[in-house]
């Protein structure tokens, strides 16, 4: 595609431009520059957590190689808002919506400022989407960069992830280890900058990145600390400038096939069921609407071929060895799982570009699938008519059912957690905490990961319209649709409810008749709003159309 005429122009062409030209001089630009075309770098940097701590190098490097090609760079930062920090309290409301500030506040620094094409970097969980919305969205010619996986630590003589962490804290709950081992382990499970190393959703979105053709290939998987992501920096600055001549421009690269793609990466590698809101949410950037009932389709004929934590034994680093990302897709595309015919950055096919990549090893990216269909099922039924999401990777059984132990927030079911006073063989319900209800959809991997760690990951099912964070295992469906505080069915359940949950089947119900469940009444939570979090409960739509904010772009 014939990229027009440059949007910069509207701020520096013509007798009016004089000031706006005075403000370009102020930042040190020259005639010269003032004729050339002006590139945003947007990048989530900032000291408030490992992830994305080095992204402001990066957009430094990304930035050189921009005005060496011929371009202007103007770099500027976004918010970004961990989930490593917000967990585990009312912070993690946040979370979620900070995926729509960044998005809104790259697009209105782009617009605003008439940028002419982007180059976005980011690290963390919220911030991978939020760059990939504002890139759809804006369509200008524009390159995604992950900032890269941290390093795992060494413990007793094994690999270990902040997931370690948490789990032992429910270890210690449960009697089953030391306080002195849960703070070595603490000192020991995050030795470098950089994000979650294991396939969890910050990972697992930057693989969508690069299934879609948004990313740099190769990008997805290597290490925050190596040397080569300064290379990928600088290569980023010099495709972009490439990118304006002839494109492809980001809707050229997001299409329901890439999608489609995007859906057998995370269900071929076990990745986060976060996947699930996000890749909804990039569709609807384009115009497309995909649903979680897409998401289902395609996780259900993709089979399960990498070995990747939390579900499995390898980490991101491992994958890289093992030929990343493409490694995965050439795999797919060899089993027939994968759509060759979509666009890349470069301009070629998808198949083109994996012809000489390197074929499965055999033990990170297996040659027998581990499981026939994919590391995430979409379960629906009575309680779910719009389906919910667990990851079955490293699940031992596919079945569950037990009464219900009802909880209207996420405080109220971890106090009992903390005090071990739940059973074997009871579903925890923590309803009222979707997009609207909570609001914010709150991670909750504080509550899953001391399940675990207390020996009781499948020896009980948790079932939310929360989510849950990529790192989760165990018996945990989350994203339930219709959410409560929505009048979904989940409003509907009382303590001691038979709930059934089977996942070979894809299904989750309640023993209840429908006459019962029709003369049943909820009555929600009063809620305090104000701010931000005001707006959004306003605005966000459900859990399984991508829980967006605004009406997406026109279907071209």
């Amino acid at each position: 595609m014939r990229i027009p005429k440059l949007p910069s122009r509207i701020t520096v062409e013509g007798l009016d431009r004089a000031p706006h030209r005075a403000f370009l001089r102020a930042l040190g630009l020259s005639d010269a520059d003032l004729g050339k075309p002006f590139i945003g770098v947007a990048s989530t940097d900032g000291r408030v957590t490992p992830c994305n701590a080095l992204l402001g190098e990066f957009a430094r490097q990304a930035c050189a190689a921009i005005r060496g090609a011929g371009g202007v760079p103007f770099d500027f930062a976004s918010i970004s808002v961990a989930d490593s920090m917000s967990m585990n309290h009312g912070g993690m409301r946040y979370s979620l919506v900070s995926r729509e500030i960044i998005a809104d506040g790259v697009e209105a620094v782009a617009r605003g400022h008439a940028y002419d094409a982007l180059v976005t970097f980011a690290g963390c969980d919220k911030t991978l989407p939020g760059m990939m919305m504002a890139m759809v969205r804006l369509n200008l010619p524009s390159v995604f960069v992950y900032g890269g996986a941290a390093l795992p630590g060494k413990w007793q003589g094994r690999d270990v992830t902040v997931l370690d962490t948490y789990e032992a804290v429910g270890a210690v709950l449960a009697g089953d280890m030391q306080e002195d081992d849960l703070r070595a382990l603490e000192h020991a499970c995050l030795p470098t900058l950089g994000s979650c190393p294991g396939q969890f959703t910050a990972n697992t979105m930057a693989m969508v990145a690069e299934t879609l053709g948004l990313g740099l290939a190769g990008s997805a998987t290597l290490p925050a600390v190596s040397p080569e992501r300064g290379d990928l920096a600088r290569k980023a600055g010099q495709v972009v400038m490439n990118l304006l001549k002839d494109g492809p421009l980001p809707r050229e690269l997001v299409t329901k096939k890439s999608l489609e793609n995007a859906c057998a990466a995370v269900a071929a590698t076990g990745g986060s069921t976060n996947a699930g809101l996000h890749i909804p949410a990039i569709a609807h950037e384009a115009g497309i609407r995909f649903s979680l009932d897409d998401f289902a389709r395609v996780a259900k004929r993709t089979p399960l071929i990498a070995d990747m934590k939390p579900g499995g034994r390898f980490l991101a680093k491992d994958l890289h060895a093992a030929g990343g990302v493409y490694a995965v897709l050439k795999a797919l595309l060899e089993r027939g799982a994968l759509h060759g015919d979509c666009l890349t950055l470069s301009g070629k096919t998808l198949e083109d570009e994996l012809m000489n990549c390197r074929d499965p090893d055999g033990e990170i990216i297996k040659h027998e699938p581990i499981m026939k269909t994919g590391g995430i099922v979409v379960l629906k039924g009575n309680l779910a008519p719009g389906g919910a999401l667990i990851k079955v990777a490293g699940l031992k059984s596919l079945l569950f059912e037990g009464p219900a132990r009802v909880f209207d927030s996420e405080e109220a079911c971890a106090e009992v957690v903390k005090r071990r006073a739940y059973k074997a063989g009871e579903v925890l319900v923590i309803r009222y905490e979707g997009p609207k209800g909570g609001p914010g959809m709150r991670e909750m991997l504080g509550v899953t990961a001391l399940i675990y760690g207390q020996g009781m990951g499948e020896r009980v099912a948790l079932l939310t319209d929360g989510r849950f964070s990529g790192a989760t295992r165990g018996m945990m469906i989350g994203h339930v649709s219709p959410e409560a505080a929505a009048g979904g069915p989940l409003a509907l359940v009382k303590n001691g409810d038979r709930i059934r949950i089977d996942a070979s089947a894809g299904s989750l119900s309640v023993a209840l008749p429908k006459a019962e469940l029709s003369k049943r009444r909820a009555k929600r939570p009063k809620q305090s709003l104000s701010g931000v979090l005001e707006k959004y409960a306003a605005l966000v739509g459900p859990a399984n159309l991508g829980a967006v904010t605004h009406s997406g772009a026109r279907k071209a």
